[in-house]
């Protein structure tokens, strides 16, 4: 490597430098800029090294670094790329170095210059922090990286930034938080972190004055702590007959999780009222939940009535911006019905199930009696077909239970009452049966739902709906399943296609349709329905086959996906709507392909000036992005850069200045937007944008028509193959099946079918 005119020796050879062009401009810590030619064949290390001679720079070269003008570290994996590019670089403090003096200098507490340290630790440490989640070191290797991280916890640095987020507030506050929320990003370091700060994140949370830049971080570092728990140590799921969570290593941060966070969250009794206020000045909640407290976190969210919060938001067009997170909101809402649905009633074991029952029964303002065989007769009074409610509640779970409706029935005759509890189970199901409340995780909806956040608005409709036809056709006890089909028609009909744009349709509609629809006009659009559709579909047992094709059809769609995710595809490289137009010229590298590893941990990418043939592997391809870190797929972002897609016919035409409908953006929690890229047909916009979210560990949302209708359609074509068989034979269906009665005594035995 040659500067300022020296000369070197290269493997051996002399070489003039008159003859040499330099590659890269370097700045010094003086201010001063060499030019200098930097053989990519070295280390860093030894460019530092040749970097001191030839400047004659007496300190030792381990105390200097190379960055480029954006503060990247060059490193030995991307010192070629920075040459190749003709990177200006400059020449720094080593990470260590930095580490010590920033320790120090947050130390003395001069506010002065906290503020601008504060300001350099949490930039250096979330370029430090991608680093670890981008490239695995090898092993026995100390990196300028780890010597950083090592260096500022061996110097008290850890300490001295809580100390300074329990002190300052502002701007001063923010910083030092997302310092700390990118400290984080590493498997180590912050193990010390106690119940106390803890309680201090909370705290700022709670307060109704915290900025928005003060509340993100914050809100980061809690999300954080939830995911550090034990059982998420990497090693920690190993065969074991144990409920215990695993042992937590000496050092280790996996030590925390819901359980030690919530714990703190219960002292500030106005945390979630105040983030939930939030929501409707663009700030987001973090709301994760785990077995020991979910039932008293979820009833907590909904006493402030989260949901409403959402679906304010949903009627602002001005939150685009939001709409992929709230779309996730729907789904983790899904997730939550389906836990309800399938959560058994058990009054004997759960007080707060029993609490339920006693309260429903109370507002019947029935009398238990004793029926002809001697026995208790109390909630078959409310339509219920037995007194065992953990039996009666076994295909709803919590979700009916909660949904239960006690509505006066007592004026008529026994033989006339309606099945109440029966007509609200029925009800139950048929609504899961229509928003796909089929298991955790899989959501196909791409659009918002307001009316499936207010379920339990719809369920007490479409109740009242049931009983007032059941009032009208003059039904008896026997005609359940008549009328129940009856109903069933009217959803099929009305609620479904209000649903499929309930998006845009408003609430006073669907009541309308409901409120107003005579038993006659139903019984009307029943039978001609009845002429198309045999109401085979309509029997339990079918309904349950199609639940179960319905998400191994979502697992089939989810691997394709994942299939075109690993054979890869070339993207524009696009420009987010937030960066500034300049005058017209095309981009140097505007074309990117990328592919998903084997492993599904990493998008591999290259950037090139025209597309060309890519090989199958890797080689090809020397960035990558840690699918770990994308948080979010937004769709239309970004539009296309000037002059690229002009000349492109397979490409959809659009203006520069308007986001392309094939654009989609991978975004980070704490790094904004990792890539930004423009799909170069529907079909490929569709499989990436859902593949991704498919590849997330919440599952993500669908974002797609074409692949939710692709499941739709897998699950119909499933359900008529599966059922060819019993229609040609005409095998009859039962509407159910009843358990008998358990055995009297172990006196038997399971013989071998042959």
């Amino acid at each position: 490597m040659t500067s300022n005119g020296a000369s070197s020796t290269t493997n051996g050879t002399q070489v003039r430098s008159g003859t040499l062009v330099p590659t890269n401009n370097v700045t010094t810590l003086a201010g001063t800029t060499v030019r200098a030619r930097i053989d990519p064949a070295l280390t860093v290390d030894d460019v530092v090294k040749q970097l001191c001679i030839n400047l004659k720079i007496k300190e030792s070269p381990a105390n200097f670094a190379l960055r480029d003008e954006t503060d990247e570290l060059v490193t030995n994996d991307n010192l070629r790329k920075k040459i190749r590019g003709k990177v200006n670089l400059k020449l720094v403090n080593a990470p260590s170095r930095e580490a010590r003096e920033i320790a120090i200098k947050l130390s003395q507490k001069n506010e002065r210059n906290l503020r601008l340290t504060l300001f350099t630790l949490q930039k250096f440490i979330r370029v430090w922090s991608l680093y670890f989640s981008t490239f695995t070191l090898p092993k026995r290797t100390t990196s300028q990286e780890e010597q950083f991280a090592q260096e500022f916890i061996d110097h008290n640095g850890l300490q001295e930034l809580v100390s300074v987020i329990y002190e300052s507030n502002g701007n001063t506050l923010a910083y030092a938080l997302t310092a700390m929320q990118n400290l984080m990003e590493l498997d180590y370091g912050w193990a010390t972190l106690d119940e106390e700060f803890i309680f201090k994140i909370v705290q700022i949370l709670s307060s109704p004055t915290s900025l928005i830049n003060v509340c993100r971080p914050a809100t980061a570092i809690l999300k954080k702590l939830v995911e550090a728990d034990p059982l998420n140590a990497p090693g920690s799921l190993v065969a074991s007959s144990s409920r215990n969570p695993p042992p937590t290593l000496p050092g280790s941060v996996y030590r925390y999780g819901f359980i030690v966070v919530f714990a703190q969250m219960r002292k500030e009794e106005k945390l979630l009222e105040t983030v939930v206020n939030r929501l409707g000045s663009a700030d987001t909640a973090m709301a994760q939940y785990s077995d020991s407290w979910w039932e008293e976190f979820i009833d907590e969210l909904e006493r402030l009535n989260v949901r409403k919060a959402v679906i304010r938001l949903m009627s602002l067009h001005i939150m685009e911006d939001l709409t992929s997170c709230i779309l996730d909101f729907q789904a983790n809402i899904v997730r939550v019905t389906y836990r309800k649905k399938t959560t058994l009633v058990d009054p004997e074991v759960e007080t707060s199930h029993a609490a339920a029952l006693a309260y429903i029964w109370a507002s019947s303002r029935l009398n238990e009696e004793t029926d002809e065989q001697g026995g208790l007769l109390k909630w078959r009074k409310l339509g219920f077909e037995t007194e065992n409610m953990v039996q009666e509640f076994s295909e709803v779970g919590v979700l009916g239970l909660d949904c239960l409706l006690v509505l006066e029935q007592l004026s008529r005759s026994t033989e006339r009452k309606c099945s109440i509890a029966k007509a609200s189970n029925e009800v139950v199901e048929l609504l899961s049966e229509h928003w796909a409340i089929f298991a955790p995780g899989y959501s196909t909806s791409t659009a918002f739902q307001p009316f499936f956040l207010d379920f339990y608005k719809v369920h007490c409709l479409a109740t009242r709906f049931f009983l007032r036809m059941w009032t009208e056709s003059g039904a008896a006890t026997e005609d359940f399943t008549r009328v129940s089909a009856l109903v069933r028609s009217q959803p099929h009909v009305r609620i479904k296609v209000a649903l499929r744009s309930e998006n845009v349709r408003p609430w006073h509609e669907v009541e309308h349709d409901f409120n107003e629809q005579e038993y006659c006009e139903v019984r009307d659009r029943q039978m001609k329905e009845l002429e198309l559709e045999d109401d085979l579909l309509s029997k339990i047992p079918v309904r349950n086959l199609r639940s179960k094709l319905y998400k191994e059809s979502y697992e089939f769609v989810r691997q394709q996906r994942i299939q075109c995710l690993l054979q890869g595809a070339w993207f524009v490289n696009a420009l987010p709507q937030s960066s500034p137009r300049e005058p017209a010229r095309r981009p140097g590298r505007p074309w990117r392909f990328m592919r998903l590893d084997t492993g599904l941990k990493y998008l591999h990418y290259v950037d090139s000036a025209v597309k060309f043939p890519v090989r199958s592997g890797l080689e090809d391809l020397p960035e990558r992005i840690d699918v770990s870190m994308i948080s979010e797929i937004a769709t239309g972002t970004c539009a296309p850069p000037p002059n690229v897609l002009r000349d492109e016919n397979g490409l959809p035409p659009t203006s520069p200045l308007i986001p392309s409908p094939l654009s989609f953006s991978l975004l980070s929690a704490h790094e904004g937007s990792l890539a930004d890229q423009i799909a170069p047909d529907q079909s490929r916009w569709a499989d990436w944008t859902d593949g991704l979210n498919m590849l997330r560990r919440d599952g993500g949302h669908v974002a797609s028509k074409e692949t939710a209708s692709f499941v739709q359609a897998l699950t119909e074509i499933g359900l008529k193959i599966k059922l060819l068989d019993l229609s040609g034979e005409k095998v009859e269906i039962p509407s159910g099946l009843v358990a008998g009665p358990p055995p009297t005594n172990t006196d038997f035995f399971f013989s071998d079918l042959l």
